[in-house]
């Protein structure tokens, strides 16, 4: 009887956990369609670029009313951290393409919620790290700051990201558009009807909480001379791309490369993990079925026996690995069916913003300062 009794129990959640896992499926390949294929990034990629456009122009305003120097040629010390970080929020996560909407994060004045959310995630990222580390309960149990801090910054994400998606939901079904533009993530989600309201709010919420990294710019800083590589090709390619986006950013390969190398260097993502559901042999380690398996991103980014000379910054390494069928070390976003679901989002955002940067002229240098935020001089 106990035998039976506890089959019955384990087999019950065996059902349950291989159910939910065809639930999830059936619900990430929905969300696909709309932010992973070919045909979506086709669809936000003009919503991208007119946000990094929008940036450089802003950028290049800051400079010639605040920078030093002769008119036309003026330069500017500065920390890029903030201006990419509400770059990131404007373009891919509050609205334009997630809502189809702009919300004017680049204004003189921007609005107090937009002020509170860009808070919110400063403090959310900031908390994470530590937290990787520290059993949640204890921290719970204890009310310690730290946890605080984390789940306060996650509720009011969640309150804007219900709230605007509520917004949405309900101009949509007031007057949906019938001229057959994009309407955003949202409107895509919500057009084709086969998710459900709550499953599209916290997917949308997710997506918002994404940022963007500034070590891009650190290294071509840094690295003068594949700035200037890069600007060369992307000059090239948008002379020829008669104004696509889609078009400028296939001729230059370079971008893609540039945005590789930075993860690879600096890996927003700790690591990647993975539990096999069945037993596997790694490396001649037998690793059972539901053991947690982790690639650590930062050494293996780093390491002389996966990369050669893997202290050097060169984006070119990763057109070598396409022609050579080696492309399978960029593992920033993840991999397989459970990648990063913002990718293509994420990764076209920060190429366009290179593309704008190469395009209008800048030139990035890298300021020695110790003990200091980074810092590099626009010009």
């Amino acid at each position: 009887i106990l035998l039976h009794f506890l089959f019955y129990i384990y087999g019950f959640i065996i059902v349950v956990k291989v159910s939910l896992v065809y639930v999830w499926r059936a619900d990430r390949l929905l969300l696909n369609r709309e932010v992973m294929v070919t045909s979506a990034v086709r669809r936000f990629l003009p919503l991208l670029d007119d946000v990094a456009q929008d940036f450089c122009r802003s950028l290049r305003h800051r400079v010639e009313t605040e920078g030093v120097g002769e008119t036309g040629q003026r330069s500017m010390t500065l920390d890029p951290s903030p201006d990419l970080f509400r770059f990131a929020l404007e373009g891919q996560s509050s609205c334009h393409v997630l809502y189809g909407e702009r919300i004017g994060l680049f204004s003189s004045s921007p609005s107090e919620e937009a002020e509170r959310f860009i808070w919110a995630v400063e403090r959310m990222l900031a908390t994470t790290p530590p937290l990787l580390y520290l059993p949640p309960r204890l921290l719970l149990a204890l009310r310690a700051p730290l946890w605080t801090q984390h789940a306060t910054a996650w509720d009011h994400i969640f309150s804007h990201g219900f709230c605007s998606v509520s917004v949405c939901v309900c101009v949509f079904a007031a007057e949906a558009p019938s001229d057959g533009r994009f309407l955003g993530v949202l409107g895509q989600l919500m057009e084709a009807g086969q998710l459900s309201s709550e499953l599209i709010k916290a997917n949308i919420t997710e997506l918002m909480a994404g940022g963007v990294d500034t070590f891009a710019l650190f290294e071509m800083a840094r690295n003068p001379g594949v700035q200037e590589r890069v600007r060369a090709q992307v000059l090239s390619s948008w002379q020829q791309a008669s104004g696509s986006p889609q078009k400028a950013l296939q001729g230059a390969p370079l971008l893609k490369g540039t945005i590789k190398e930075t993860l690879r260097l600096y890996p927003v993502g700790i690591t990647v993990q993975r539990y096999p559901v069945r037993d596997i042999v790694l490396q001649n380690y037998h690793v059972p079925a539901g053991t947690l398996v982790q690639v650590c991103l930062y050494p293996l980014g780093r390491s002389p026996e996966v990369f050669e000379r893997p202290e050097r910054f060169e984006p070119s390494r990763w057109s070598l690995d396409a022609a050579s069928g080696g492309g399978f070390r960029s593992l920033a976003f993840g991999f397989g069916s459970r990648q990063c679901v913002g990718r293509r989002i994420a990764e076209n955002e920060m190429q366009l913003l290179l593309m704008h940067v190469s395009d209008e002229g800048f030139t990035t240098a890298k300021i020695k300062v110790k003990s200091e935020n980074l810092k590099i001089k626009c010009h």
